[in-house]
């Protein structure tokens, strides 16, 4: 479904503690929901420029996991890569209107996405 590619060979090379592209798939889905909540925090408290930064990382992440599948794996690729372009819609929502609904949104599908990853890598992933 992913390429081992150069975003996993940069990553592993700054930090050593990421063992395989898995772990790298799993991390960024939980930068998004990390970033998401302090996204959430800064529209409660009304400002407006951490509000913008921490949606432009989810965004980032966003933008890179699409980067990075592997339409040879089939039609999952094709499907993820629409589903995380509309996260990426709704993250601009978020932005546009402080919807906090449209942020809620995106996390409950981030966090169905972090427990089927969890659940598919723990059969495929050698031990």
């Amino acid at each position: 479904m992913y390429r081992n590619n150069l975003a996993y060979n940069t990553y592993a090379q700054n930090n050593a503690s990421v063992e395989s592209p898995y772990k790298l798939i799993e991390m960024l889905y939980e930068g998004i929901l990390r970033f998401n909540a302090q996204a959430k925090k800064a529209i409660s408290e009304g400002d407006i420029e951490r509000r913008t930064y921490w949606i432009n990382r989810s965004g980032a992440i966003f933008s890179e996991l699409i980067r990075i599948l592997d339409y040879t794996q089939g039609d999952v690729a094709h499907y993820l890569d629409g589903l995380y372009s509309h996260q990426l819609k709704l993250l601009m929502q978020v932005s546009i209107h402080n919807d906090t609904a449209k942020l809620d949104e995106v996390n409950r599908v981030v966090k169905t996405l972090l427990e089927a990853w969890r659940d598919e890598t723990h059969v495929a992933e050698p031990l």
